[in-house]
């Protein structure tokens, strides 16, 4: 009888290593949250390129959760160029 394998989170299903689905983990956050900055401001997608700086398929690409396109360094300068500090806390597995 074939078992299914049962993950935590899907980001654990298409990770290859704890350490890899934890960094996506943290990317998908830090994007939902840029994204909901960017929509509370009303922004269009190329104004809120502007504010980023970056082109605005960028932004695009943020808007509709395209993980793999954005590294955490990334993913801080563009919080960063809208005036929002990133924190970041460790806690158990």
């Amino acid at each position: 009888m074939n078992k299914l394998a049962t993950y935590a989170s899907v980001w654990d299903a298409v990770a290859d290593t704890p350490g890899q689905a934890a960094n996506l983990r943290a990317r998908a956050e830090l994007m939902q949250q840029v994204a909901r900055f960017i929509n509370e401001q009303d922004w269009t997608q190329a104004q809120a390129a502007g504010h980023c700086g970056v082109t605005q398929p960028r932004i695009n690409d943020l808007l509709r959760g395209r993980v793999s396109r954005f590294s955490l360094d990334a993913l801080v300068n563009i919080s960063t160029a809208l005036g929002r500090r990133v924190r970041m806390e460790l806690e158990a597995a």
